[in-house]
């Protein structure tokens, strides 16, 4: 029986809480779908394409149509039309991003920590205030006052080029170490809400940790192991990301963040390979299929298998 009228119960109630939202944010979806899935097949897709692989999760066509152009006005995606038919693709900007939000959503938390903490300090006027503080949380910074922003592993360099195109530059960036342990947790404490992200990543859990307890990860039909897979990476990358990644010594025992990705790693790894025939037969661009998938892409969690 085909996935979409049948689903497992456990990815059905993934499915339900997901449809459920209001409003129900198709463009925040199909940025999922561009970074995880179309950027390693080449980073472009058809209209049509992103239509067929939003309907099973209940998106409308006018929704999808409307939420890429908007995306699209954003700057993070670019249009091509080839007469009635158009294509979309991720913008320098939007794979600049991408590629800094793959490195954490997909490589292991860091075990180690030199000590050190990068800085960055944003004058008034430096930039949208409530769009950069947006911004920098979604990639780990914690902040201590008004235009001050910490984060434990963030390089300088890394940082100015993140900042780059965010056109911010006046901003001072500076790395040196704490001052001890007890230190280092006062600002961790003045900086981060670990408590609010510690109940993000159990809710997290709590969905999706009944789906892989059912078994059924490893025979679900493409459909449904394409839903997962898109589901799975975008609830954690919207809590991973705005975890600062902090050394094991700056957290709390038993960090429940670290049973979340182990979960993360697992099920996406058991379902990888139908979801992936599911963008073979349902993704296209103007030229035709798909590429296949890149290296990059069966080098996350440390490594997958080919379908």
């Amino acid at each position: 029986m085909q996935a979409s009228r049948s689903p497992h119960p456990a990815v059905a109630t993934v499915l339900r809480r997901f449809r459920a939202q209001r409003p129900l944010r198709g463009g925040s979806l199909l940025m999922t779908v561009f970074g995880d899935a179309i950027a390693p097949r080449g980073g472009r897709v058809s209209l049509g394409s992103l239509i067929r692989l939003g309907r099973p999760f209940g998106l409308a066509e006018r929704l999808v149509r409307t939420s890429a152009a908007r995306l699209a006005a954003d700057g993070w995606l670019t249009a091509a039309r080839q007469g009635r038919r158009s294509e979309y693709r991720l913008t320098d900007t939007g794979h600049g991003v991408f590629a800094a939000a793959t490195q954490r959503i997909y490589a292991a938390n860091p075990s180690v920590w030199d000590g050190r903490w990068t800085l960055l300090v944003v004058p008034p006027g430096g930039g949208a205030r409530g769009s950069l503080r947006e911004r920098l949380h979604w990639v780990g910074f914690g902040q201590l006052a008004p235009g001050v922003f910490v984060h434990p592993t963030c390089t300088p360099q890394q940082t100015r080029e993140w900042l780059a195109p965010q056109r911010i530059e006046d901003g001072w960036v500076f790395r040196g170490p704490g001052e001890g342990t007890a230190h280092d947790r006062q600002l961790v404490a003045a900086a981060w809400d670990l408590e609010s992200l510690a109940r993000r990543y159990r809710a997290f859990h709590d969905a999706f940790g009944p789906i892989e307890a059912s078994g059924a990860p490893a025979t679900l039909a493409p459909e449904a192991a394409f839903l997962v897979r898109t589901l799975l990476i975008h609830e954690y990358r919207r809590i991973h990301l705005r975890d600062p990644l902090l050394p094991p010594a700056l957290l709390p025992q038993h960090w429940v963040g670290a049973e979340a990705y182990g979960l993360c790693r697992r099920l996406y790894a058991a379902v990888f390979g139908a979801a992936e025939h599911y963008l073979d037969e349902h993704g296209a661009t103007l030229n035709g299929a798909l590429p296949p998938a890149g290296p990059e892409a069966f080098a996350r969690f440390g490594g997958l298998t080919r379908p």
